[in-house]
């Protein structure tokens, strides 16, 4: 196995890791940053507020993106999968 290999595979395993995680990550981020802003208009600072948003933001874009989520990591699985038997020495 080359280090070209290894290489690759890191960098497809990262960018795979990306892809799934990137879309809840700015969902969180931008309601995040929604609730700060009408926390510091409205001079309300309960911290436990923005949590009920958060999580029922992410809940409906996972729900909305799990069937491309799913098929994302299976391709990836059978692309490594497929690449086992070049890999042994």
């Amino acid at each position: 196995m080359s280090h070209n290999m290894v290489l690759d595979l890191a960098r497809e395993a990262l960018f795979t890791a990306l892809m799934l995680a990137g879309p809840l990550l700015i969902t969180a981020l931008l309601v995040g940053v929604t609730i700060s802003v009408v926390q510091a208009v409205t001079s309300v600072q309960e911290q436990t507020l923005s949590f009920v948003p958060k999580l029922f933001a992410i809940g409906t874009v996972l729900l909305i993106l799990m069937a491309w989520m799913i098929q994302r990591a299976i391709q990836f699985t059978t692309e490594v999968f497929n690449m086992l038997p070049g890999m042994a020495p």
